[in-house]
């Protein structure tokens, strides 16, 4: 698997992703994969995959708005 290095972080920044990294349990570099994967965004055949997925799940539901129950929930 590829690797990059990021040089010249300012301390401040390096400092926020440490903390990040502590509070969702996480390594920093573990923080820093997951947040430029992220920004990287997912490739279609993911997304694809994962549309697919949903779709089974809620294969024959059928789902309504909540319009109406939002608003007689108002209106109490």
């Amino acid at each position: 698997m590829p690797d990059i290095l990021v040089r010249g972080l300012d301390k401040q920044t390096l400092e926020r992703l440490k903390q990040r990294a502590r509070w969702h349990g996480r390594s920093l570099q573990g923080e820093a994969k997951m947040l430029l994967e992220q920004a990287a965004g997912a490739d279609s055949r993911r997304v694809a995959e994962m549309l697919d997925r949903w779709d089974r799940r809620f294969k024959g539901r059928r789902f309504f708005g909540s319009v109406r129950s939002i608003r007689e929930d108002r209106e109490r």
